[in-house]
């Protein structure tokens, strides 16, 4: 447990300390954000802020979790997800500032990189023996995808990456929530390991290790989020908000609680929603139902200040965290 702990210290202690000579490093290169012209017109003063700010998060776990891990293969496919999902997003971020425009890297060039990380997940997967089914808490039944459960994979990793990075648009917005939901992760590992066995020389150091990259994650993101909020110093760009969405994504694959990444990354799924609720329903009946989306974006044009914005999706993804950490607790013991 004490190792917990420390990669979450370490890491908060690198984030905070490299994060000004790395925010001067940004900012006298000129890598700043280019903003969108059809997003809140106030965004605009937000341009030329630094970003990319996601290598911290991403260098700072590194640090945290190397010199703590017991170096099982979940875990390390975690940190492998979350650094390769960051690389995806460093990518897009490199071609918009280079090109100097707000759209980076293609849609369908960012579908393929992310399956090529979801083969790379799903052949550790198929070697840590994992079944391919897909367990229902509550009703305690288990749905059977034989080889489904591998395309199934990418919906999971591609939807998280991509939710993950619709909710980077208020400061502090995606590092809070993506902190909380990382941390029910970290939690859950952490009672596992605990309940694994009564003699604590035979407990399961899988678990454990995946609290380990949890925590690493948490400390990182936390030294982040001291420059990161309002108003910012720095955005974590889509380096940081993909790395978000594959660290998620992949401890929901390699925990086998798939289906309780709705609840864990809740806030995600409803930013997910919002845009395809949007794109819908003025395709098919001309009709916005949200002043703008992603749907914290439909508050920011109701006059709420981003800092409100921010606090309150925190309170409803801890409520959904919450309910996720409960189920887990309620229905997921002893199940593979």
């Amino acid at each position: 447990m004490t190792r917990v702990l420390v990669a979450g210290l370490i890491a908060l202690i690198v984030s905070i300390v490299v994060g000004p000579r790395f925010i001067a490093f940004l900012r006298d290169n000129e890598f700043g954000q280019h903003i969108r012209e059809e997003g809140p017109e106030h965004h605009m003063t937000k341009q030329g802020t630094p970003t990319m700010g996601g290598l911290m998060i991403l260098f700072a776990a590194t640090v945290g979790f190397l010199p703590m891990s017991h170096f099982r293969l979940p875990a390390l496919t975690v940190l492998f997800a979350t650094l390769a999902c960051g690389s995806i997003g460093f990518l897009d971020d490199f071609i918009k500032l280079t090109h100097r425009r707000s759209l980076g890297l293609p849609g369908r060039w960012k579908l393929i990189l992310l399956l090529g990380v979801t083969v790379v997940v799903a052949i550790v997967a198929h070697h840590l023996h994992l079944s391919t089914d897909v367990y229902v808490p509550v009703g305690r039944w288990s749905i059977p995808l034989s080889y489904g459960w591998y395309p199934f994979l990418f919906l999971i990793i591609a939807g998280a990456s991509n939710g993950t990075n619709l909710a980077d648009g208020v400061d502090g917005l995606a590092a809070g929530t993506g902190i909380i939901s990382i941390f029910t992760f970290t939690a859950m590992m952490i009672v596992s390991f605990v309940r694994s066995s009564t003699n604590p020389a035979h407990r399961n150091l899988t678990k454990l290790d995946l609290a380990i990259i949890g925590a690493a994650l948490i400390g990182a993101a936390i030294g982040f989020l001291w420059y990161n909020a309002f108003p910012a110093e720095v955005f974590m760009g889509d380096t940081g908000s993909m790395a978000f969405g594959g660290a998620i994504a992949t401890f929901a694959i390699m925990t086998k609680t798939e289906l309780l990444l709705l609840l864990i990354g809740g806030i995600f799924v409803i930013q997910a929603l919002s845009v395809m609720i949007q794109v819908f329903s003025f395709k098919y009946f001309g009709r916005r139902p949200f002043l703008m989306a992603p749907i914290h974006h439909h508050f920011e044009m109701k006059a709420w200040s981003e800092t409100k914005i921010m606090v309150r999706f925190w309170i409803v993804a801890g409520i959904l965290c919450s309910a996720g950490f409960a189920l887990f607790y309620r229905y997921y013991f002893g199940q593979r």
